[in-house]
């Protein structure tokens, strides 16, 4: 009875403590619903996105509609003409072109979650490989692998971005490309030093005396004990690529004809001083409760993985 205790707590005990202790906190469970819902709004910005795209029709976040525009959100044109119709036409207020902020919101949302997504899945497995190979061989392959992360970690980072956003061209393929080949570094160093911390472990001398090879027992035996290390990266480095996908977009050299939360911050900011308020004031706000939530969930995260603070 004791021994399969102790399997158990080996195989899935760690992660469901995890998950309690993250879902016992009141603030953590705002983050991850707050996360989800963002998810799911990205999720129907794609499907509207695709269809508009599939049907060669003009979007209806991008049609122009001037007799509409500069209209305020619902509830302060409900608070005036007391018309439910008001309250639910345009719940955000449009734009100077008679757009409405809300879908563009959603696709805004879209296009982050694919920087999020796309950017992890270049910059995740590049540093996780770089890492694994060089904490586990060591010699020439560690000082390579080093060498390499300490020169392109010597690079402004934001520059480096920058240009390679430059000669891919304007667009959404060179915020992929500059912000994924840039942030690996980040994951390499932590795996690297995981996996230098695990090699020595009894687990992995006892397979070396099974006769399992280097590249069995690094990626059967070391990657999955080091798992959560990977996740909690995802969650740190994902809103970063957000915040840094809207800054390069606020410059002019991320997306394009596309509402991206950077672009309408840039073109909200034009009309502030006018009193037109609401588009930035929604944009911004959506901008923080996703990165927040994030932020957030991912310290939540690595607490709940600690050792120390688990006992």
């Amino acid at each position: 009875m004791e021994e399969q205790d102790i399997t158990t707590e080996g195989e899935g005990g760690v992660w469901r403590q995890a998950a309690l202790a993250l879902w016992s906190r009141p603030m953590i469970r705002a983050c991850l619903i707050i996360m989800l819902l963002f998810s799911l709004l990205a999720g129907y910005g794609e499907a509207v996105y695709q269809y508009y795209r599939h049907t060669d029709q003009t979007p209806t976040y991008q049609q122009l509609n001037l007799r509409e525009r500069y209209q305020p959100p619902g509830f302060v044109r409900f608070y005036s003409t007391r018309s439910a119709a008001d309250l639910f036409r345009h719940p955000l207020g449009t734009d100077n072109l008679g757009r409405d902020v809300a879908l563009r919101i959603v696709q805004g949302a879209r296009i982050a979650f694919q920087v999020g997504v796309v950017t992890s899945l270049i910059a995740i497995p590049l540093g996780v490989l770089l890492g694994c190979l060089g904490g586990y061989f060591g010699g020439r392959t560690d000082a390579l692998v080093v060498w390499l992360y300490s020169t392109v970690a010597s690079m402004p980072g934001l520059l480096f971005i920058l240009a390679i956003s430059v000669v891919v061209g304007k667009g959404l393929t060179g915020v992929y490309l500059g912000i994924g080949l840039t942030t690996w570094v980040g994951v390499c160093r932590l795996i690297r030093g995981e996996v230098i911390k695990h090699r020595d472990l009894p687990y992995v001398q006892a397979a070396r005396v099974m006769g399992h090879g280097p590249f069995y027992i690094l990626f059967r035996h070391i990657l999955p004990n080091i798992a959560h290390v990977i996740i909690i990266v995802f969650s740190l480095r994902f809103p970063a690529a957000i915040s840094t996908e809207v800054f390069i977009s606020f410059l002019g050299l991320g997306a394009q004809n596309e509402p991206s939360w950077g672009i309408m911050i840039n073109n909200a900011r034009l009309r502030l001083w006018q009193g037109m308020w609401w588009e930035l004031t929604f944009v911004t706000l959506a901008l923080f409760l996703l990165v927040l939530s994030f932020n957030l969930a991912g310290d939540a995260l690595r607490d709940a993985f600690d050792p120390r603070l688990r006992k």
